[in-house]
């Protein structure tokens, strides 16, 4: 106590507190006077040294020199990883089915003659006598391939002209062509989405939308389902576009050629202006009969592709015979508008009399040329349930019906369809032949499932 009384402890506490004063005075003016960055900067350092405090820290192994019979041991002891995972034998993939002549209205598959519904030749030109004499007389006048991208000699006067015939055909300024369908919407979204947020339909791969700043926005969508037969809500997608300020890509590989009054796809069906739609791709494999695909809008949007579309720049052009059988598809299609409308009413028809099969459910709307039959209650095992619808297919098959599972990348996919029986619907195919696919497809159920 008398050590706290003393006048020199008293001067000391005294002389403290007009230093801590000063200090503080000095901190607050320093406070008002330093930039708002330059307290950013001082926490970002503090909480880095943090995390080099708490940080794990490791040690450097000492070296130690192997001899040369070290290491030839080790390297003959060390077994790299399987370049490939294993896969079963019995796999659908490994196990084909071979076709002898055309698949069109009547296939040989492994032998036996069969109905054909097992394949994408919607209005049945792949065997047409006009599309086979234009490829024909391509051939004689082209050669077989084209040896060079489009930049590099690959661009015969055939490419320019069915270039010129889709977007005449599709009501749109320029169309674009490639030489392979896959290649066409897998090189088109990519050379416009470098930076941007894409929502891909929930049937091919969804995406949740993650907050970040991007400079495009797209919605990728089909105009007719692949995976459930059923057709996109275009309507309701257009107005999500103005509202949310996205451009729509269209892939209508399965609606060209089959919906519309003329066969315009999906915008025809709906009724909805090409104006509305950013980009459209499909691809000639089925109702053109041909090979190949291609993309159309605006030409400022094609341009573009021109330059960044992989698959356009650097594979070799489609083969002329080929673009001439899209020619005259085409042709076909235009003068011929009625197709359309015999195309719908076969896909109708089937449609009815496959309802009420014990065991099955048809899945797909009425209009669709390609629908699905799958199993009303699941095993609870997808081998199992793959076994027995190809039981299915075997039965069928060996009634004169040819049809095929449908087939996914089971690893890659997001979401997953059930396994299913795919139904493919033709212009060629007669009343009597769609009661008698019906019929079988009924009694294979039942001799299968029940």
């Amino acid at each position: 106590r008398t050590l706290l009384t003393h006048p020199w402890f008293t001067g000391l506490q005294e002389g403290s507190q007009s230093c801590d004063g000063s200090v503080a005075v000095l901190s607050h003016q320093w406070k008002r006077a330093a930039p708002a960055y330059h307290l950013i900067l001082e926490g970002i350092l503090i909480l880095w040294i943090i995390r080099l405090l708490f940080s794990k820290t490791y040690k450097l192994q000492e070296r130690s020199d192997l001899t040369v019979k070290e290491k030839e041991e080790l390297i003959e002891e060390w077994q790299p990883e399987p370049l490939v995972p294993p896969v079963s034998k019995d796999h659908p993939a490994l196990n084909y089915n071979i076709v002898s002549g055309p698949p069109s209205h009547n296939i040989v598959v492994n032998g036996k003659k069969c109905v054909n519904f097992a394949s994408f030749n919607f209005l049945g030109l792949l065997d047409n006598a006009r599309v086979k004499a234009a490829a024909l007389a391509s051939l004689k006048k082209y050669g077989v391939g084209t040896c060079g991208p489009r930049g590099f000699y690959g661009t015969f006067d055939v490419h320019l002209d069915l270039e010129d015939r889709l977007a005449k055909f599709m009501k749109t300024e320029e169309a674009i062509i490639y030489s392979y369908g896959f290649a066409t919407i897998a090189s088109a979204i990519p050379a416009y989405s470098k930076r941007a947020l894409v929502f891909v339909d929930y049937f091919l791969s969804f995406l949740n939308p993650r907050k970040a700043r991007v400079t495009r926005r797209f919605i990728v969508v089909e105009g007719l389902y692949m995976n459930t037969g059923t057709v996109c809500p275009l309507p309701e997608l257009v107005k999500l576009k103005y509202k949310y300020k996205a451009r729509i890509f269209l892939e209508e590989s399965l609606s060209f050629g089959v919906l519309g009054e003329h066969g315009r796809g999906v915008t025809e069906h709906f009724g909805i202006s090409i104006d509305d739609i950013d980009l459209i791709s499909a691809n000639m494999e089925n109702s053109l009969a041909s090979v190949g695909g291609f993309c159309c809008g605006r030409s400022f949007v094609i341009d573009h592709q021109r330059l960044s579309g992989q698959g356009y720049c650097f594979s070799a052009s489609l083969p002329p015979l080929l673009a001439a059988a899209a020619i005259e598809a085409l042709n076909i299609m235009e003068e011929n508008p009625g197709i359309f409308l015999v195309l719908k009413e076969k896909c109708e028809r089937i449609h009815k009399a496959l309802q009420g099969i014990s065991g099955l459910k048809v899945v797909g709307e009425s209009l669709s040329p390609a629908f699905h039959l799958q199993l009303t209650d699941s095993t609870g095992a997808r081998e199992k349930d793959v076994t027995l619808l190809q039981e299915i297919v075997n039965h069928c098959m060996n009634r004169g019906i040819a049809l095929t599972q449908a087939r996914y990348l089971e690893k890659e996919e997001k979401c997953l369809p059930p396994p299913s029986i795919r139904v493919v619907v033709t212009v060629e195919q007669t009343d009597e032949e769609l009661e008698r696919a019906a019929r079988i497809i009924k009694e294979a159920a039942q001799a299968v499932l029940l």
